[in-house]
């Protein structure tokens, strides 16, 4: 163990067990010293105590993109074997909240699901204060059970036939009544990610989406962690709103990425205008273009700009199950409705370029992490 003058001081998240109700599955064994940056060179540490570091200091140690993921790929891990079948990663972040990330991450996963190759989708909710995507895919009281080879994921179009392709986790399911609080610290915040990580049966998906909460806390540093093993299947979105206040913190999520080595595939501004529902005219209720200018300025691929949908609101307003719980095959039925009418919505079809844009953009960030590993 280092001594107490050591600079930096690490928390291993440790041993999970169950017990009667899943959201007391998270237990956190304090006093072992992380060996990840060691082992990995891409590890994050929790610091205990801040110490002044040079401009030129950085926690996350620079290395070759190659050696590094060759390294990380080495060291596996429960988390690894479990996404072994998980082609794409894609982690969707703001710097602020209020800017309709969960709502973008809900539609760049309906977006991808859509597409004609049929693709296999998962969304992973680990914004663990304030889970949203039950909600807003329909699926509001369903329960999550658990099989030999781990949790189920619940399924979102579980009704349109044998082979589901879209797969749901998120702590929403493990409350007992949906008004319920997480109150929890980063030790168990940090245990409860990686059981989803690792615990869930993912199975085989071409995308899984991860919808983070706002800013660059302990929620990401747990995710990167773990994802570590995995990290060349890992890429970024940031979401962000024109007015500059959001800008500024979405440059502070930029920022993040940059010192992790998180490829960003682009940037996407949303709120830009408000569409008449009547007239179609639209509005800029906000300031325009700054997510734009931002892409254009950082070297980001713009992935497009999504006006506010009255239709949108009012649909995902409307996935209340109206209760904390009920029949799993009625939410499932309800969930289903939820993606069929999406589909006719003015946002699905403007965000179906962008889910052009994002796969071709993953599709780029293979090919690099391919060339590199040569």
């Amino acid at each position: 163990m280092p001594c107490s003058c050591s600079p930096l001081f690490v928390v291993l998240a440790s041993s999970l067990r169950w017990e009667s109700h899943p959201m007391e599955a998270c237990l956190m064994e304090e006093g072992s010293e992380s060996r990840w940056m060691e082992k990995t060179g891409v590890g994050i540490s929790f610091v205990r105590r801040m110490v002044p570091l040079r401009k030129s200091t950085s926690l996350f140690p620079k290395s070759n993109v190659a050696q590094r993921s060759t390294t990380a790929m080495s060291q596996e891990t429960p988390v690894s074997r479990r996404l072994r079948t998980v082609k794409h990663i894609i982690i969707v972040c703001s710097g602020k909240g209020g800017v309709g990330k969960s709502s973008v991450s809900t539609q760049l996963a309906l977006s991808l699901h859509a597409l004609s190759s049929r693709p296999r989708v998962g969304i992973l909710d680990v914004d663990l204060t304030g889970p949203s995507i039950p909600r807003m895919l329909g699926l509001d009281g369903h329960g999550v059970h658990q099989s030999s080879d781990g949790w189920v994921p619940v399924y979102a179009d579980a009704h349109q036939g044998s082979d589901p392709r879209l797969a749901c986790m998120s702590v929403g399911f493990l409350l007992k009544k949906k008004s319920d609080s997480v109150v929890w610290r980063g030790p168990k915040k940090n245990a409860m990610i990686r059981q989803f990580l690792s615990d869930v049966r993912w199975g085989e998906l071409d995308y899984l989406v991860v919808d983070t909460p706002p800013g660059t806390s302990d929620e990401h540093l747990s995710l990167l962690e773990h994802l570590a093993p995995v990290h060349s299947k890992l890429s970024a979105v940031i979401v962000t709103t024109p007015q500059a206040v959001a800008l500024l913190d979405a440059m502070k999520c930029l920022s993040f990425t940059r010192i992790v080595e998180l490829p960003v595939l682009g940037l996407i501004e949303n709120m830009s205008g408000y569409v008449c529902p009547c007239c179609g005219e639209i509005s800029n209720v906000f300031s325009t273009k700054g997510g734009e200018e931002m892409a254009r300025r950082e070297g980001l691929t713009f992935l497009g700009a999504l006006p506010v949908d009255t239709e949108l609101v009012t649909l995902l307003d409307a996935a209340d199950s109206g209760g904390t719980g009920g029949a799993d095959e009625v939410i499932e039925l309800k969930a289903f409705e939820i993606l069929r009418k999406y589909r006719e919505t003015s946002s699905a079809k403007l965000f179906g370029s962008i889910a052009d844009r994002v796969v071709a953009g993953v599709a780029h960030v293979e090919e690099g992490y391919a060339v590199a590993n040569v």
